[in-house]
């Protein structure tokens, strides 16, 4: 079983980029393509059921966005999405049904899945949440490398070449992130797994298990 994997990763029934990721084998290939692929499955969305407003934005009428939120297209803002006080969203933002996206919380480049949290000062960037994954309050996806090298995922096979320079944080099914956490570039946390606070993650953490540090990585029972 490969954890990194598109299919070991992410219930695709949960996100409207179903056909995104089922296009490619690891999650971090369609991070290229979310700009277009959001401009495309934006102008297919209902009228009754999504407002377009501004630029290649798209926000479902039963979502709550606060006046105070930046959004920047192209975005799709799912159903029952709750988008509040001060959030920054960049573009190239695909955020699911029932998503939360949290005052000061910024987006770039992501797509989150149903029911996805990321509700207090979080920064995710380059990255894709799976569904119901949760960033505890302060945690971010780091998601360029301090020497801006092209982005390796450290797997238990061996390296995997991206060829991406930026590149944050794969977070499969249910992940539970702990406050003042960093998911350092090429991050992939497998599904039901939870990261201890104050952690910093880098490579591969497999699925049902909990991430204490580095190193020290228990199976759930």
């Amino acid at each position: 079983m490969k954890t990194w994997e598109v299919k070991e990763l992410y219930t695709l029934s949960e996100t409207q980029a179903a056909p995104l990721l089922e296009s490619v084998t690891y999650p971090w290939e369609a991070l290229p393509k979310i700009h277009d692929f959001i401009l495309e499955l934006g102008e297919t969305l209902s009228g009754e059921e999504y407002e377009k407003r501004g630029e290649d934005i798209w926000i479902a009428r039963s979502a709550k966005v606060a006046p105070t939120a930046s959004i920047t297209g192209p975005c799709i803002i799912g159903k029952d999405a709750e988008v509040r006080h001060c959030a920054f969203i960049r573009g190239n933002a695909l955020v699911g049904e029932g998503a939360v996206v949290g005052n000061s919380t910024e987006l770039k480049n992501v797509i989150l899945f149903n029911k996805v949290q990321v509700p207090h000062y979080n920064y995710v960037g380059d990255s894709i949440l799976g569904y119901k994954a949760h960033m505890g309050a302060g945690s971010i996806t780091s998601n360029v490398k301090s020497d801006k090298l092209l982005v390796k995922v450290h797997t238990p096979e061996g390296d995997i070449e991206t060829g991406i320079k930026k590149f944050g944080a794969m977070l499969g099914d249910e992940v539970e992130v702990g406050c003042g956490s960093v998911l350092n570039p090429g991050t992939v946390i497998g599904p039901h797994t939870n990261i201890y606070p104050l952690s910093s993650v880098r490579g591969v953490v497999p699925a049902h298990s909990i991430y204490k540090k580095q190193g020290e990585v228990a199976k759930k029972r």
